[in-house]
C-alpha cells in the first residue's frame, strides 16, 4: 500500500506541539517505550479546521488531532471525535483505529487525541490532476465513494452505542436556526445573499424527515481509497460534525462540495475539487444514484443544496474571522470571506433558478 497522499510541511510557528509533555502522555499511553526517544513531528496542510500532526517516533507512526488556535470550543470538540471513531469500529470499519485521548489541558493548552496513520490515497485536486486519471475510473471512484456514504446512513447507531450523539427531533429547524446565527456572529462585512439565504432557508424547510447517523462533511478529500484500483475506501476522516440528523442535509452539503466542470469558473476556483474532472456524475446523477441506493426518497432538493452550500459558507467565514482577528497566520485563509461570500451568492442562484445543476 502507498503512504497516504496528503500535503505535509513543517509545522507553522505558533502551533508547535510540546515535546516533553507529549512523549510523557505517549509513554503513559503505552504509545513509547521511553520519553527520551528522538521524534520527528510534521504538519498536515490539508483541511481547514482542526490541525492535525504527524509523530514519527521509535518506528511507529501517529497523528495527533487537536483545535485550531483560537478556536471556540463549539465545532471542535475533540472528545466527540474520539467518541465516534472508537464505537464505530466494529459497525462502521471505516475509520482509523483511535489510541488515546486527552481532556487535560495541561499538555497541550487544548483536548486532543492520538489515532492511527491511514495508508492510502487522499483525493483532493491537486493529487488528481497529479495522477491523470481517467473518466472510467472517475466512475469508479464515484460509485465507491457513494457505496460509503450509503452505508454510514445505513449504520445502527444505537447498536453502536451513539444513541446520545444528537437529538433527530427538530433537527433541520436547528441547523437552519443555528448556521444562520453563527454567521451573523463571524460576519465581517455585509452580504446581502446571506440574508436572503437565511431567510429563504427558514421559511422553506421541511418539516417531516427521516434521521440516521450523519458525518457531515462527506467528501472526496475526507475518505482514504485503498489504492488506485478505487474499488475501496479504508477510512473516513474528519468526524467533528458527526451527530444524528436527517441524511439528506448531510446529502446537501456533499453536493455543496460537489463542483461540476459546467459551473462556473469563480465557483471551480472557489470550490476546487476532482469532482470536475471528466468522468464525475453531475449532482443531480449523485442524487438519482443515492436515492435508488439508499432506498430514501430526496424531496426539497433545493433547500438540502442550498443548505449545504451556506453552511460551507459559514465554516469559510468563520474562519476567516479568526484570520481577521489575528488568532491564526496560515495564509490559506485570507480570501475565506470572499469564498463565503461566493457561496451565499451561489446558494441565492439555486434559490432563484430552483435547480442544483
Amino acid at each position: 500500500m502507498e503512504s497516504v497522499i496528503k500535503s505535509i510541511q513543517n509545522v507553522r510557528k505558533g502551533e508547535e506541539l510540546n515535546e516533553s509533555l507529549l512523549k510523557k502522555f505517549l509513554k503513559e499511553k503505552d504509545l513509547i517505550n521511553a520519553v527520551e526517544s528522538n521524534w520527528k513531528v510534521t504538519q498536515y496542510t490539508h483541511g481547514y479546521s482542526n490541525l492535525t500532526y504527524l509523530i514519527e517516533i521509535e518506528d511507529v507512526e501517529y497523528v495527533l488531532r487537536r483545535p485550531p488556535f483560537g478556536a471556540i470550543k463549539r465545532g471542535h470538540d475533540m472528545g466527540r471525535e474520539f467518541k465516534v471513531q472508537s464505537q464505530l469500529q466494529n459497525h462502521f470499519p471505516k475509520v482509523p483505529k483511535m489510541y488515546a485521548f486527552s481532556n487535560d489541558e495541561r499538555t497541550l493548552g487544548c483536548p486532543f487525541y492520538i489515532m492511527e496513520k491511514m495508508d492510502g490515497i487522499i483525493l483532493n485536486l491537486k493529487e488528481a490532476k497529479k495522477r491523470a486519471i481517467s473518466p472510467s475510473d472517475y466512475k469508479k471512484i464515484s460509485a465507491t465513494w457513494l457505496d460509503s456514504f450509503v452505508e454510514l446512513h445505513n449504520v445502527d447507531y444505537k447498536a453502536a452505542g451513539l444513541i446520545d450523539l444528537g437529538k433527530p427531533e427538530g433537527y433541520v429547524e436547528r441547523q437552519v436556526l443555528n448556521w444562520g446565527k453563527q454567521y451573523l456572529k463571524a460576519a465581517t462585512s455585509d452580504v446581502p445573499a446571506a440574508k436572503e439565504v437565511m431567510k429563504w432557508m427558514e421559511e422553506n424547510q421541511p418539516k417531516d424527515y427521516g434521521y440516521s447517523l450523519i458525518h457531515n462533511d462527506f467528501k472526496y478529500d475526507n475518505v482514504v481509497f485503498k489504492d488506485d484500483s478505487w474499488n475501496e475506501i479504508t477510512a473516513v476522516l474528519d468526524w467533528e460534525m458527526a451527530t444524528l440528523g436527517d441524511p439528506l442535509m448531510d446529502l446537501g452539503t456533499s453536493l455543496g462540495y460537489w463542483t461540476m466542470a459546467s459551473d462556473p469558473n469563480f465557483v471551480k476556483q472557489g470550490i476546487p475539487s476532482a469532482t470536475l474532472m471528466d468522468g464525475n456524475p453531475s449532482r443531480s446523477e449523485i442524487v438519482e444514484r443515492y436515492a435508488l441506493k439508499s432506498k430514501r426518497p430526496v424531496n426539497h432538493l433545493v433547500f438540502y443544496y442550498v443548505y449545504g452550500l451556506f453552511k460551507i459558507a459559514v465554516i469559510a467565514q468563520q474562519i476567516y474571522y479568526r484570520y481577521n482577528k489575528g488568532l491564526t497566520t496560515d495564509p490559506r485563509f485570507a480570501n475565506l470571506d470572499k469564498a463565503s461570500e461566493l457561496l451565499c451568492n451561489l446558494a441565492y442562484q439555486a434559490i432563484q433558478k430552483k435547480k442544483i445543476d
